[in-house]
C-alpha cells in the first residue's frame, strides 16, 4: 500500500520529466550558501535553435546540462527568502529576464524549496 507521500513523490517525479519550452529570456542556476546564509541565483543568456534545444548566443553551440563549457552568468542575485528573490527578480528589475510565466511559476516553486533547505540545513537539489 502506497502512501500520501509516495503518491506525492511519484507525481513529483512525473511532472519534472516533462517536456517544457524554454525561456528565450535564459535560464537560472539556484543555489544556496549555507555559510552566508543566502540563496543565490545566477543568470544566464541563451538562444533557442529550432529542434528547441539552448544553443550559446555567441557561438550556436548546445548548451550541455552538466559539465561542458564553464560560463559567466550574466547576472547574480541574493537573498534569504523566496519572497525577498521574487521581489527582486519580478517587481525591481526592469526588463525583467523571465519571459514566461511557466518560467516564473518554476522559478517561484524552486526558491521555496531552496528557502525552506536553506533553513532546515538540508541539501538543495534545483529540479
Amino acid at each position: 500500500m502506497t502512501t500520501l507521500r509516495d503518491d506525492l513523490k511519484s507525481l513529483d517525479d512525473k511532472l519534472s520529466n516533462r517536456f517544457i519550452d524554454l525561456d528565450p529570456g535564459g535560464y537560472w542556476i539556484i543555489a544556496i550558501d549555507a555559510s552566508a546564509p543566502v540563496i543565490r541565483i545566477e543568470h544566464y543568456g541563451n538562444a533557442i535553435n529550432d529542434q528547441g534545444l539552448a544553443v550559446d548566443p555567441e557561438t550556436g553551440e548546445v548548451i550541455a546540462c552538466r559539465g561542458g563549457v564553464v560560463r559567466r552568468p550574466s547576472l547574480t542575485l541574493t537573498g534569504q527568502t523566496a519572497k525577498e528573490l521574487c521581489i527582486k527578480l519580478f517587481e525591481e528589475l526592469d526588463p525583467c529576464p523571465v519571459t514566461r510565466l511557466d518560467h516564473a511559476a518554476y522559478l517561484g516553486r524552486e526558491l521555496v524549496r531552496a528557502e525552506l533547505a536553506l533553513v532546515t540545513g538540508t541539501e538543495y537539489i534545483q529540479d
